[in-house]
């Protein structure tokens, strides 16, 4: 049995992801304590941390460390594909992009698309998969109203034949 990122068994292999393919990965409420602590501990510029400071500035508030938001995405990945993707590990990202202010209590929604896939040379029973992750800010409604974060990145995913 092929177990996936999480440790369950796995069901999506390289040979699912295909070019095109797209993954909701849900609605992530971004929660302002949780943001402060994380950037108290990893990213404490004056703008994630200091109210007050951050309120008579140019930001009219607080602000996430887009460290958080990418965890936020990562988490978001994690539960809706990696959990069932018979993935390797990930040899980077290739694009990174902070598009726009994330602050507490804003709901983003998160999707993924396949861009591209290729046989791995050097390990026979892997292939490379090129994803492109989005974030983006929801109005009341639940429509995307701005894209708040973009990645593009590669992860090796195991052959549905390697199996």
């Amino acid at each position: 049995m092929i177990l996936s990122g999480t440790g369950e068994p796995a069901d999506v292999f390289f040979e699912d992801l295909t070019p095109g393919l797209v993954f909701d990965l849900g609605v992530t409420a971004v929660d302002e304590v949780e943001m402060i602590t994380f950037a108290e501990r990893f990213d404490p510029q004056w703008y994630h941390v200091d109210g007050d400071l951050a309120a008579r500035s140019p930001y009219r508030g607080l602000i996430a460390s887009g460290w958080f938001t990418a965890a936020l995405f990562m988490r978001a990945y994690v539960e809706h594909v990696l959990q069932r993707a018979a993935a390797d590990a990930s040899p980077g990202i290739e694009e990174l992009r902070w598009l726009a202010p994330v602050r507490g209590g804003d709901q983003l929604g998160t999707r993924l698309e396949v861009l591209g896939r290729r046989p791995s040379s050097a390990r026979p029973g892997l292939g490379t998969v090129t994803l492109e992750g989005t974030m983006s800010r929801l109005d009341p409604a639940g429509y995307p109203e701005e894209d708040v974060l973009r990645l593009r990145f590669r992860g090796w995913f195991l052959k549905r034949s390697a199996a």
